[in-house]
């Protein structure tokens, strides 16, 4: 089992901003849906990071650009904008950290270059 720690500020933000919603039953359609989708992603990547469904694969491009693995896992499949998460593992050993969530980038050789993960610096020169 991993623990799943959110990115700060970014993804800690959006996510206790999701749960208490939820739980004051204030959360729309959407962010109500959301929040469903992140819960059962996050609890699969806890459990398994290579859980078949979540198609997790190491995206080559912002690994250089930040100079750790980054990972890509689904969120939602086959729709357009299809949210995807992206994560590392650590700090500790036993820790995924999310770092952004984003709908997944066209197919165009610059896909990634729109993606800017949250608390973390680009190599230099990047």
């Amino acid at each position: 089992m991993f623990k799943i720690r959110m990115g700060i500020p970014e993804m800690k933000s959006l996510w206790d901003d999701l749960l208490k919603k939820n739980t004051e039953n204030t959360a729309n359609k959407d962010e109500q849906l959301l929040f469903k989708k992140l819960g059962n992603c996050l609890r699969k990547l806890s459990t398994d990071p290579r859980y078949p469904g979540l198609k997790s694969h190491e995206i080559d491009e912002l690994t250089n650009r930040y100079g750790m693995k980054v990972w890509e896992s689904y969120l939602e499949n086959n729709n357009s904008g299809a949210m995807r998460i992206f994560w590392v593992y650590g700090p500790d050993r036993e820790d995924i950290t999310i770092i952004g969530l984003e709908p997944h980038p066209n197919d165009k050789k610059d896909a990634y270059e729109k993606i800017v993960l949250s608390g973390m610096e680009q190599k230099e020169g990047k």
